[in-house]
């Protein structure tokens, strides 16, 4: 074997290590990200932290596509490869003001297999104004534990949950949520407890 051939094979051999040193080098220059003290240790976590691509839900924060939601279903839904796109909340062409309408799916692809989840402040007279338009729509209007439903009609609906029911409203105290089932309702959680 040759000198050169053999200060190659030992140049490769001593890449990894290198490698490291230096990495470990660059790591003493980077301005710390976490604090140097530790907090006393009160509770072990027991779930894995948000990702960081979700928004936290304070109660004064406006409502996200992200947050309207509980972290598990985000995480269902960004697992299989779906996003949101955020749009007004709105009841038939009427635009309610602080609110968000969310449409689930997979936006890579051409396809109709989507999920809805939106929430809206709204008022005692602008509630019962827009359950009449609805109902004269051919809404049905039904009572509920907490509000009133409001679905469309089953002979209209694209889909239904496993009780018939397709796009529905829910509308609650100071509020109105809306999924295009009336089972998605549940999932809704707004504003944050």
């Amino acid at each position: 074997m040759n000198r050169r051939h053999s200060t190659l094979i030992a140049a490769a051999a001593l890449a990894p290590a290198l490698a490291l040193t230096l990495a470990a080098c660059g790591a003493e220059n980077k301005p710390d990200t976490v604090p140097t003290t530790l907090a006393p240790p009160t509770a072990v976590a027991t779930s894995p932290a948000p990702s960081p691509t979700r928004t936290t839900a304070t109660p004064d924060a406006d409502p996200a596509c992200e947050t309207i939601l509980p972290e598990d279903t985000v995480a269902d839904f960004e697992q299989v490869g779906w996003t949101a796109q955020a749009d007004v909340f709105r009841i038939g062409g009427t635009e309610v003001p602080g609110g968000i309408q969310c449409t689930w799916g997979d936006y890579t692809v051409a396809t109709d297999h989507v999920q809805v989840f939106g929430w809206a402040p709204i008022d005692d007279s602008d509630a019962e104004a827009a359950e009449q338009q609805l109902v004269s729509e051919g809404w049905r209007r039904e009572e509920g534990n907490g509000g009133v439903y409001v679905t469309e009609s089953a002979e209209s609906a694209i889909a239904t949950d496993e009780d018939g029911y397709g796009f529905t409203y829910f509308f609650g105290d100071g509020f109105v949520k809306v999924s295009d089932t009336k089972q998605g309702l549940i999932l809704i959680e707004w504003p944050p407890k």
